[in-house]
């Protein structure tokens, strides 16, 4: 039996999972890395760390098993999306740290763009609002800031590439510089109708397109694996952004399906099928996938801090040891006594968009308690998660059910109480690792592993239900002490 082996490259692990024909997985290996917080809202990684850490989770999800290359019939890649990477092509070395999608860096030179009128010039053509989210500026910041930077970038010496292309590059040995229609939509320098790099884009932010990978479709043979890496090549036939690849895992391939993702961040996407859907409610236009030189479109709004407040709780304020205890200290106490997190850690992404707004915690009084806050972190995530869905149905209608997916789906209060706030059905796969599976499905059907969606589509499981329970006042009344919370965090 040959296996197809998913590299789920995360904002803070490297993972490996490996899949059998019938879509269970049978090894998985993960380690963190490094996070380097350089400065106010500066996020980093080591992009040779995040290599060896995740070549090294291969090959331990493959011991683990006890299966060499010859077992394995492809590799599928999904990654954090609009980290950037830039590195030298001669010595493949990175110039620097490759920055964060979280690292707001870059946020007085978004504000600048903004203040020029060129806001819908950007959105007309990526499906993006100005932000130091996406990769763009982030790439311009190298170029200005990184000494002989520029001058290499314009002798044709550096390549650019979110970390999905870094690792195909690294993967292939330096022979294949290529990202995927998806994760190439997230960088703010691709045009989304005519699906190329945009040269206006381009000359605008001084960037020369001899950095730029080529485009390819997410499922499909891309390039082999360097032979030294695992004893023989091996095919990567599979690529896609993390939250496409969540999309595409929990078999949302009909107009209209949404499912949400409890990641470091928290990511909501709708299918849009073959059309463009211009958002009026701060979500974004984007790429779900390219399959047989055709694309499919997405509506996507984006939490960047929900997994990631209880990495905070845990590494930095030491209130739990690990994410599995929030679910007990949650239910310890009715409520959270009117406490209220709001973990704008690094801005607030939809449908705000506040680069300046700062966490906060309202409602303290001497009466909360450890399991209040913990309690009110995990309901952070739920009510951010709300108004993204509020501005999701504001630009297509109603929503009946949402699948969800990633880490802190795992955790049932969260589940109920989203299911509470949103006041409908949240359905959860009976294997919540959608952004792997993903990766795994993409590579599959790319390789020929499986003959079309529909041989796919059979592989998924069984789905658990979680149903409102909550009377309509109380809910109103909570989401209402979160609007309040909300207007304490922003900038303006």
């Amino acid at each position: 039996m040959k296996y197809i082996m998913s590299i789920d490259q995360g904002t803070t692990s490297c993972r490996a999972v490996i899949f059998d024909k019938g879509g269970e997985i049978v090894s998985i290996a993960q380690k963190e890395f490094t996070q380097y917080y350089t400065g106010d809202g500066y996020v980093e990684h080591d992009a040779i760390e995040i290599f060896d850490t995740q070549l090294e989770v291969c090959k331990k999800a493959m011991e683990k098993l006890g299966v060499t290359a010859a077992d394995i019939a492809a590799i599928g890649i999904t990654n954090q999306r609009e980290t950037t990477v830039v590195w030298d092509k001669n010595t493949g070395k990175p110039v620097c740290n490759a920055i964060v999608w979280q690292c707001r860096r870059t946020a007085p030179f978004c504000k600048n763009l903004e203040a020029q009128g060129l806001t819908q010039f950007f959105s007309s053509k990526t499906g993006l609002l100005i932000d130091p989210y996406f990769s763009a500026t982030k790439l311009r910041w190298i170029l200005d800031n990184v000494d002989g930077a520029r001058e290499k970038a314009q002798a044709g010496e550096l390549l650019f590439g979110t970390i999905d292309c870094w690792l195909i590059w690294k993967l292939s040995g330096g022979k294949c510089h290529a990202t995927d229609y998806s994760n190439a939509s997230r960088t703010m320098l691709f045009n989304i109708n005519t699906l190329e790099w945009d040269n206006e884009i381009l000359g605008l932010l001084g960037i020369p397109v001899s950095m730029m990978p080529k485009v390819v479709d997410s499922s499909g043979v891309i390039c082999q694996t360097a032979p030294e890496l695992f004893g023989e090549p091996i095919v990567i036939s599979g690529c896609a952004g993390d939250q496409q690849s969540a999309l595409f895992g929990q078999c949302c391939f009909d107009e209209g399906d949404v499912k949400n993702t409890y990641g470091t961040g928290g990511f909501l996407l709708m299918n849009t099928g073959d059309k463009v859907v211009r958002s009026k409610s701060g979500l974004l236009s984007t790429i779900a996938w390219g399959i047989g030189g055709k694309v499919t479109y997405a509506l996507e709004g984006s939490v960047f801090i929900a997994g990631a407040v209880v990495k905070w709780l845990r590494d930095e304020l030491k209130m739990i040891e690990s994410a599995a205890e929030t679910e007990r200290l949650a239910l310890e106490v009715e409520d959270t006594n009117g406490v209220y997190i709001v973990p704008a850690f690094v801005g607030l992404g939809a449908p705000y968009w506040d680069s300046d707004a700062r966490g906060v915690i309202t409602g303290l009084t001497r009466g909360a308690n450890r399991s209040h806050i913990v309690r009110a972190a995990l309901e952070a995530i739920a009510y951010q998660t709300c108004d993204v869905l509020a501005a999701m149905e504001k630009d297509t209608g109603s929503l009946k059910a949402i699948k969800v997916d990633g880490g802190a789906s795992s955790n049932n209060f969260l589940m109920q109480f989203q299911a509470d706030m949103l006041d409908r059905p949240v359905t959860r796969p009976k294997n919540v690792e959608s952004t792997a599976f993903g990766a795994f499905l993409l590579a599959g059907l790319g390789c020929g592993y499986y003959k079309d969606i529909a041989e796919v589509t059979r592989l998924i499981g069984s789905f658990e239900t979680f149903s409102p329970n909550i009377d309509d006042k109380k809910r109103a009344a909570l989401l209402e002490g979160w609007a309040e919370a909300v207007q304490k965090a922003k900038s303006d």
